[in-house]
């Protein structure tokens, strides 16, 4: 069947871009293309689905790339990880999608491919040929989505409380007959009776795994429903049988009651299980609820409610007392105390006013506000931390992808042991009923769902613990990392420091001075504004700008060229340092050169954290070293590391050197080295750090290159996320120590007939509830940075 679409291309910069695309996709063997350099985009005829795969690779390795994007949805049908694992196999076999993650603990998928290609109607067919239901909504409905998933599990979930009370209201006389044939009653249930009792929970409460049952057999798969309904059916069936055949006389053979508890007690670990996973998923829930959905907006000279996907960056924006701030922003007028506990987890309300960054969902406490709006949406610092949280808890650790290997062979193999201990049981004794209750516990007690549950119940509710104390971690590589670091570099300023530099003396003239605060009106640096602050008058505009990543900066200023930064860069113009060489203890020397000639310094102090020295005595208990990485000089620096009792520190380092010494701590560590900064010149030792860890109060770029992002500037808060990072890791391994144990103690036991299907149902439930329930205890976590 050949298969036609478009595919977008990005890169090509000339009509012979698109010629040399075109050439080389159509060498691949059943692929006709044309690529239009207009429109930007490929024309593609494939033969089959599958040679997509081929021709996005060419046309990567011809060195231009295909516009991706990802969908995101929700999926109702699932009743075990087997589900999961066998809709990511078709979601991954759909033309253009690169990469399919199906989360059973979320209900939901994400999937990432060719933009254009992967459409979200191609999407909801796959999902309905697998036998489930895809629910999708635009991006900038994600709240709608998740509060009508919501709506969708609650009334389910209704529904499923009021079978569960008709099931055990049904199977309660049915124990009568269990216990009568154990002696402990001396008469029987008529069989009549037990087949009314037992047939609606069959067939009504049971329908469900029927349903599953059909869906994964249409797929040419099995999951935990196969082995319910098998099990089920087969003690039904054969009670059935025996009812025809002897009639009265059956009293004390039928199975009816085998069958109906263990559809009761499953049918209770799944609504139990539904109810833990729901509580998984609170920490993106109540993120989404933080997000106002009107904001004041000035417009046609008032003030005008208006919706929130409405506002445009740049308006002015009025919140009242108690209001949520619904956007990023700056105050242009007022002040006010903010709760920002929701997101950067600080429980002190914090005095903001005139100048000051506010966030999207804090909370005005005492003052009317109006602000600018600078982000809006899901640029916003909200809308960021709601997609890093999603995004790291749709991922999969290494392991967790052997388990849905394992779960998906699991069912075929416990459904060969369970035909086999039959056969046993039948050739041993020559009863059919000891047979069939003994292959009957096999088929319930192996259901894989806690295995399925084990890693990702772990992974959502950890990192949504560490969302809610300002943790955020970016994916589950770096979750699976964090507790593995043995070295931590610090960079110094804004990170150890308060980031808030002060000038403590002026040597030369006050001219000078204003010259040098009028350079740096063109650089961000932290000491760049403590030299802007110090003289407060109108400066004249500076030209000719260059900034030196960790150097400085040069440029002109009423004709005069400048130089402003430390000992590197006058070296490098070749500026002679007459004096003021050795900068006294704490305090960091900034130089200033006019027309090649030295004409003065500033000596700039930057008081330590009160957080910084409890970081590094907290990482000393827990034996991770900590070192110091600054541009600054030898003197300031070698004083900040006396301090604070770090392992070492390297000073006047460059941010290509930071780089340097992450690589150099990486080959001396026995373990994985993080690098904690905030600014521009730390991002590159960020990316290469096994974990980069950025203070939210920093630079963009650093909080983008960086795997982990602090949302408040406590370097206490490093050793929290090491310490989440090993609470998770923990609840994992227990976990699938609690899963295999019931999988591997059980099934011999029920093969070798100490397990009776009830029992066998009772401890699978327990399974998942247990391992949903271990998970959950990492919801009271709670970090030392308070």
């Amino acid at each position: 069947m050949t298969l036609s679409l478009h595919v977008p291309i990005k890169g090509m910069s000339c009509a012979r871009c698109a010629d040399r695309i075109e050439r080389g996709l159509n060498e691949l063997e059943g692929v006709k293309a044309t690529v239009n350099f207009a429109l930007e985009q490929g024309a593609l005829e494939l033969e089959q689905p599958q040679q997509l795969g081929a021709a996005l690779e060419r046309i990567t390795s011809l060195g231009y790339q295909v516009e991706q994007e990802t969908q995101q949805f929700a999926v109702e049908g699932m009743s075990c990880a087997a589900c999961a694992s066998r809709l990511e196999k078709v979601l991954a076999r759909e033309p253009g999608v690169l990469k399919a993650e199906v989360n059973f603990s979320l209900n939901e998928a994400r999937v990432s491919g060719a933009a254009g290609v992967m459409t979200p109607a191609r999407l909801r067919d796959a999902v309905a040929a697998a036998g489930f239901t895809a629910h999708f909504h635009p991006a900038e409905d994600r709240a709608r989505q998740l509060q009508e998933q919501a709506a969708r599990e609650q009334s389910e979930e209704r529904r499923e409380r009021y079978r569960l009370i008709i099931s055990a209201l049904l199977t309660l006389p049915l124990l009568l007959g269990m216990a009568a044939m154990a002696g402990l009653l001396p008469w029987h249930l008529p069989p009549v009776a037990e087949l009314l009792l037992a047939t609606p929970v069959q067939f009504w409460v049971g329908a469900r795994f029927y349903r599953g049952t059909w869906r994964a057999l249409r797929a040419r798969s099995a999951n935990m429903d196969v082995l319910v309904a098998t099990g089920t059916s087969a003690a039904y069936g054969y009670s059935l049988w025996l009812l025809f055949k002897l009639g009265p006389a059956a009293m004390g053979h039928l199975y009816f009651e085998a069958s109906a508890v263990v559809i009761t007690l499953v049918s209770l670990g799944k609504w139990l299980e539904g109810r833990a996973k729901r509580s998984t998923r609170a920490a993106i829930v109540e993120l989404m609820a933080l997000r106002p959905q009107q904001a004041r907006v000035w417009r046609d000279e008032s003030w005008q409610q208006v919706a929130i996907a409405e506002v445009l960056k740049g308006e002015r924006i009025q919140v009242l007392v108690g209001e949520r701030i619904p956007v990023d922003g700056v105050i242009t007028g007022g002040e006010s105390e903010l709760d920002e506990a929701v997101v950067t987890g600080e429980s002190v309300p914090v005095l903001r006013c005139v100048g000051d960054r506010v966030l999207e969902g804090t909370i005005n406490g005492s003052g009317v506000l109006e602000l600018e709006a600078r982000a809006v949406g899901e640029e916003s610092n909200l809308g960021r931390i709601i997609a890093l949280v999603e995004q790291a808890q749709m991922g999969k650790a290494p392991f967790q992808q052997l388990v849905d290997r394992i779960s998906a062979l699991f069912v075929p193999v416990v459904m060969v042991i369970a035909l086999l201990t039959g056969l046993i049981w039948w050739q041993l004794n020559g009863s059919v009923e000891q047979a069939l209750m003994a292959a009957v516990a096999v088929l319930v007690i192996a259901c894989p769902c806690a295995l399925g549950l084990a890693t990702p119940a772990a992974v959502v509710t950890g990192t949504g613990a560490a969302a809610r104390h300002g943790i955020l971690i970016r994916d589950i590589e770096t979750l699976q990392r964090a507790h593995r670091v043995r070295a931590v570099i610090f960079d110094k300023t804004g990170t150890l420091t308060q980031g808030r530099p002060s000038l403590e003396q002026w040597h030369g003239d006050a001219a000078d001075l204003r010259l040098a605060a009028a350079l740096q009106q063109g650089s961000e640096h932290p000491l760049a504004r403590a030299m802007l602050a110090a003289v407060d008058e109108t400066l004249p505009q500076p030209e000719d700008l260059k900034v030196h990543v960790g150097s400085g900066i040069e440029g002109r200023v009423k004709g005069h060229h400048l130089f402003v930064g430390n000992q590197a860069l006058m070296q490098r113009a070749g500026v002679v340092l007459s004096g003021g060489v050795t900068a006294p203890a704490g305090v960091t020397r900034v130089w200033m050169a006019r027309d090649g000639e030295l004409v003065g310094w500033a000596d700039l102090a930057d008081p330590l954290r009160p957080e910084s020295a409890a970081a590094v005595a907290a990482l000393r208990a827990r034996h991770i070293a900590s070192w110091l990485v600054s541009g600054d000089a030898r003197a300031a620096v070698d004083h900040a590391a006396e301090q604070l009792g770090l392992d070492g520190a390297f000073a006047q380092v460059l941010p290509a050197g930071k780089v340097e010494r992450v690589q150099q701590l990486q080959a001396q560590s026995a373990g994985l080295v993080a690098m904690v900064g905030d600014g521009v010149n730390d991002a590159p030792a960020l990316a290469a750090a096994d974990v980069g860890i950025a203070m939210g109060s920093g630079a963009e770029v650093a909080m983008e290159t960086a795997s982990i992002t602090l949302m408040r500037p406590d370097p206490r808060l490093v050793v929290d996320a090491i310490d989440i990072s090993a609470a998770t890791w923990r609840t994992i391994r227990q976990n699938l120590f609690w899963a295999f144990i019931f999988n591997t103690v059980g099934i011999p036991l029920a093969a070798f007939g100490l397990l009776s299907p009830a029992l066998a149902g009772a401890a699978m439930a327990m399974s998942s509830v247990t391992v949903l329930a271990n998970s959950l205890m990492l919801k009271r976590w709670r970090p030392s940075a308070r």
